[in-house]
């Protein structure tokens, strides 16, 4: 057993030394990352002036400080689906404005992402009541006929199918392919924010 453990040492020391030194960089990154994602976690929640913590760090800390925050602050946008999500939304694009230079690349990335929200809650919002009133009358009809073959007449019984599981289960699986759509284009855009200095 004691070789075992010192073979799975020596392989794992071996390992190590192919990777090299630590770079000053991923020293950097390994540091600085992590604080920028709770900052900005810290400004999404509570609430706190991005800007000015960033401003405490050295300069040689803000490059990845504003890396980690991005990754967080690009997790914070997400269809706006109710007022917390449509509030959250802005606050995450605010957050990115401030940690990103090209100002005028951001804002002309944002129309298009603001575009897609307006989309999701108009037209979006009207195939979704659409599709739901189809499948509800579709789930009806069916219930009514399998109550009849095994009732018979069953003229004024009334059940709501939205409250079935099958009603909800399958809802929420075309509720999810009608939003894939909409998420894919916003991971597009999500990338060009990534790819902006």
């Amino acid at each position: 057993m004691t070789d075992e453990i010192k073979s799975a040492r020596e392989i794992a020391r071996e390992k190590i030394d192919r990777l090299g030194e630590v770079t000053e960089e991923e020293r950097l990154r390994w540091k600085y990352a992590p604080e920028g994602e709770m900052l900005a976690s810290k400004y999404l929640g509570k609430g706190c002036d991005l800007a000015a913590e960033l401003k405490r760090y050295e300069e040689k800390a803000k490059a990845y400080l504003k890396e980690g925050a991005e990754s967080v602050l690009l997790a914070g946008i997400g269809l706006p689906q109710n007022e917390q999500s449509k509030s959250r939304n802005k606050k995450a694009m605010d957050g990115l404005k401030i940690i990103k230079k090209d100002k005028a690349a951001m804002e002309e990335v944002f129309i298009n992402i603001n575009n897609i929200f307006d989309h999701y809650a108009g037209q979006g919002e009207q195939q979704r009541e659409q599709t739901r009133e189809s499948l509800k009358a579709e789930f009806n009809a069916k219930l009514q006929q399998a109550m009849e073959q095994q009732l018979g007449s069953v003229a004024g019984l009334e059940i709501n199918v939205e409250n079935l599981p099958q009603f909800q289960e399958e809802w929420r699986r075309i509720s999810a392919n009608m939003d894939i759509q909409y998420i894919s284009l916003m991971e597009g855009y999500k990338k060009e924010i990534r790819n902006i200095k």
